[in-house]
């Protein structure tokens, strides 16, 4: 299995955890949420894996941008996964599969230099 980082291409942490792949020699695929949207069954594990209020990004731009209705809206997992669905910039990024399985939300180098 490979490491695929799932984001946004202009995102700021998004180009700061590339250039760290990139530094440390770790090859990675790219999925543009943007283009290809969020795989389906992926949402799924990475919301077990991290937890949707981990994997929704409430500080975000995106986030502060959407109507008070839809916001108030997101009470569990499943109105999370749904605004996730059709809002992918609301998804905290970087979302990376890495090789061994493991799944992280966001760029931590002290983290990253452990795997």
């Amino acid at each position: 299995m490979t490491i695929t980082l799932y984001g946004i291409p202009n995102c700021d942490t998004v180009k700061r955890a590339r250039a760290w792949l990139e530094a440390n020699q770790r090859d990675a695929t790219f999925h543009d949420f943007k283009k290809a949207g969020v795989p389906p069954d992926h949402l799924d594990s990475w919301a077990a894996a991290v937890g949707w209020e981990r994997l929704l990004n409430r500080k975000g731009t995106a986030w502060r941008k959407l109507d008070d209705e839809v916001r108030d809206a997101v009470v569990d997992e499943r109105s999370a996964k749904q605004l996730m669905r059709d809002q992918v910039s609301v998804i905290k990024r970087p979302v990376v599969e890495w090789a061994d399985g493991a799944i992280t939300v966001g760029f931590d180098e002290s983290d990253w230099s452990r795997r």
